[in-house]
């Protein structure tokens, strides 16, 4: 791209060029390139995250509206690799976070998730949460995890208990047992969009370089 001068003062020294980054601030020079990859990939940032919300959220209202608070449904049960493994709907009302950890603080993990929702929408504005593939992937992800648990432990599901006070917990009902014996903890969708967005973020911080999370594009310029 060739950018004509008419004086000292407005030559630019050929050998700097600029790059566009998304969130860059007033000094980055826009270019249709990055742009359209920014874009490109917020809106795949934003197709995952709401259709993961909107999954986790409709799945949780399926399975509990059939078997109730406190249901169970076998699905499956068989052998993979020579070990027992049993898949069931078993509805739970978690009032803690994943695996049951933090029983009886549901304030608090709401207020994290708040705080959650707000780092995402920074890193996202600042194009830092789609500087990747793997980073879009793993923001929606998160986000949509964040959300969807998010939704249930300010009790809009509007569950309540017996004296008719709502209920301020997360719906579990995806429920494993592994050689009849051990059982892992009940969950829903939006647990594990947390636990792989997290596990992408861990990878990508290992395996991706530096330099190959921003899109960017050279503009040389030349004198003439």
């Amino acid at each position: 791209m060739v950018i004509p001068t008419t004086g000292a003062s407005s030559a630019r020294p050929s050998s700097n060029d600029e790059k566009f980054v998304p969130g860059g601030g007033s000094g980055a020079v826009s270019t249709v390139e990055p742009q359209k990859i920014f874009v490109l990939r917020f809106v795949a940032f934003s197709v995952i995250a709401t259709a993961g919300l909107a999954w986790d959220l409709w799945t949780k209202y399926t399975v509990f509206e059939a078997l109730g608070q406190h249901g169970v449904l076998p699905i499956w049960k068989g052998r993979i690799g020579g070990f027992s493994v049993q898949f069931q709907l078993e509805t739970a009302l978690n009032h803690g976070a994943l695996w049951g950890i933090g029983q009886g603080m549901t304030s608090l993990f709401a207020a994290f998730s708040f705080v959650a929702v707000g780092a995402i929408a920074y890193f996202v504005r600042q194009g830092q949460a789609t500087s990747s593939k793997w980073l879009t992937v793993a923001s929606g992800l998160l986000l949509a995890g964040t959300l969807g648990n998010l939704f249930d432990r300010l009790g809009l599901h509007r569950y309540t208990d017996q004296d008719g006070k709502s209920i301020y917990a997360v719906r579990d009902f995806l429920d494993f047992w592994f050689c009849d014996v051990f059982h892992w903890a009940t969950f829903n969708f939006a647990d594990s969009y947390l636990v792989v967005g997290a596990m992408i973020l861990v990878l990508h911080s290992f395996l991706v370089a530096p330099q190959e999370c921003t899109p960017a594009l050279t503009i040389p310029h030349t004198n003439g």
